[in-house]
């Protein structure tokens, strides 16, 4: 079982493939279906089953997806040992908004069921496909071209997307893997135009969103 927090994103699990338990809610009555098992609560009952400092409305307790075979899609994201939840749920946010229909994971990227990754989604994990696998062994196999962000990889604005790509994006301090490394086609990179050595580098889903807009713009052009 997993939670899922806050009226707003509960309300959009009867149009996926999440099943609902049961809802523990401070609101008087069942807002969503009969069939479904509703207990209403206090508000310091919630506090003591939330994840959040200031919960909202309502806790859902959903089951668990059973884990299914899964096919390449034409745009995807690969994620090599993200390990901030914030992070993952501000990619699939990403995703979900590009209309990237599956993100494929390292087996030790954060777990997607983490309620910190649920919550940052804001609902968008209900339409993203999330799989975790090993990653040199579907690298090594997919008929996509293995796209990685490198400090000396081609400028993002002059980059041409090929027409099947996986896009994929290293840990928040170390980056890609070597091993990963190894299966990359083409490294791209974001071009520096402030003056200041400070910074270092980008957030991963800061450098998620920059690439992917810039990809769909093109996209959208062709």
């Amino acid at each position: 079982m997993f939670l899922v927090e806050g009226n707003k994103t509960i309300l959009e699990l009867p149009n996926s493939n999440f099943k609902i338990k049961e809802i523990f809610s401070t609101e008087p009555n069942n807002f969503l279906s009969k069939d479904i098992q509703f207990t209403q609560i206090a508000e310091n009952e919630l506090k003591k089953i939330s994840f959040l400092q200031n919960p909202k409305d309502s806790v859902a307790v959903c089951e668990l997806l059973e884990k299914s075979e899964f096919i390449d899609k034409d745009f995807q994201l690969v994620l090599d040992g993200i390990q901030d939840p914030g992070n993952l749920g501000t990619i699939i946010r990403l995703a979900d908004w590009f209309g990237i229909e599956q993100i494929i994971c390292s087996e030790d990227t954060v777990d997607f069921y983490n309620p910190k990754v649920i919550q940052a989604t804001m609902g968008s994990f209900t339409r993203v496909n999330i799989v975790y696998c090993n990653l040199t062994e579907y690298l090594s196999k997919t008929e996509n071209i293995n796209v990685g962000t490198d400090m000396e990889g081609e400028n993002i604005y002059h980059f041409e997307k090929p027409k099947k790509i996986n896009l994929i994006l290293g840990n928040e301090g170390n980056g890609m893997r070597d091993e990963t490394e190894k299966f990359l086609h083409k490294k791209i990179s974001i071009p520096r135009f402030g003056k200041s050595q400070s910074t270092e580098s980008l957030n991963v889903s800061m450098a998620a969103g920059i690439i992917l807009g810039q990809m769909f713009s093109k996209y959208e052009r062709n």
